[in-house]
């Protein structure tokens, strides 16, 4: 059984929870991320019980470094951020809403444990959360719109997250989205510190794994085409000269 697939059979409850809070929310920014996170630590504990963390201290400490001296880089300190190492043969990375990140070991392979590449990457899924992309994916979704007029724990609510969940979990961001992460984990990148050549040399690694055939995760398979994305960071970096 997949991982998102296990996810998404759980997500029914929380995310009908989750939306009444966001929907009920007075409406300033700082309530409004404290809402989002709550949604993300109920989706986030449900990921924790269908997944296998890896127990690396090593690894597990070094994203969480990067992950703080990206955080700091931000202009709005409200937003916490926490990292999950996770198992998994394919290279992935997704980010809940409120900010709970999970990279796979396979992913950290890919990255070969450069620092400047894996910052990349998380400040790409960071940029999915700070525009509000995930939690946007999250209530658009009409599987969710189902749930939220469902019973609580109602057959037909369950049913419906079974058959989708997977794919809403595995669905793509719009190219729009994934540019605009781009965006961020490149200014990201920049302000943290990190080797500006490293969006552009993970982004043609990928780029030449696709041309040979190899197979690439979903995370990677519906993002933009390589070189769209590498045109898109290399502006930014080339504006922050």
């Amino acid at each position: 059984m997949s991982l998102f697939y296990s996810l998404g059979k759980k997500l029914g409850p929380k995310v009908r929870k989750g939306k009444w809070v966001w929907q009920n929310i007075a409406g300033t920014q700082a309530e409004a991320i404290a809402a989002e996170y709550d949604v993300g630590k109920d989706l986030a504990a449900q990921a924790l019980g269908s997944v296998k963390q890896v127990n690396d201290d090593k690894t597990t400490q070094k994203l969480e470094e990067i992950g703080e001296k990206l955080r700091k880089s931000l202009r709005n300190q409200e937003r916490r951020f926490s990292f999950y190492l996770i198992s998994d043969p394919k290279p992935n990375a997704f980010a809940l809403p409120g900010g709970f990140i999970f990279v796979t070991d396979s992913l950290v392979k890919l990255c070969d444990s450069d620092e400047s590449e894996l910052a990349f990457v998380m400040g790409h899924e960071m940029g999915h959360v700070i525009k509000g992309h995930s939690m946007e994916r999250l209530l658009s979704h009409s599987a969710i719109k189902t749930i939220s007029r469902a019973a609580p724990g109602g057959i037909a609510a369950k049913g419906w997250i079974q058959q989708v969940g997977v794919k809403f979990l595995e669905s793509a961001y719009s190219q729009d989205n994934e540019h605009e992460a781009d965006q961020i984990g490149a200014k990201l990148i920049l302000a943290g510190k990190f080797d500006r050549s490293a969006p552009e040399k993970l982004l043609g690694r990928l780029a030449k794994l696709g041309k040979e055939g190899n197979g690439l995760s979903v995370y990677f398979s519906t993002h933009p085409p390589a070189r769209e994305r590498i045109a898109v960071v290399k502006r930014v970096i080339s504006q922050k000269k």
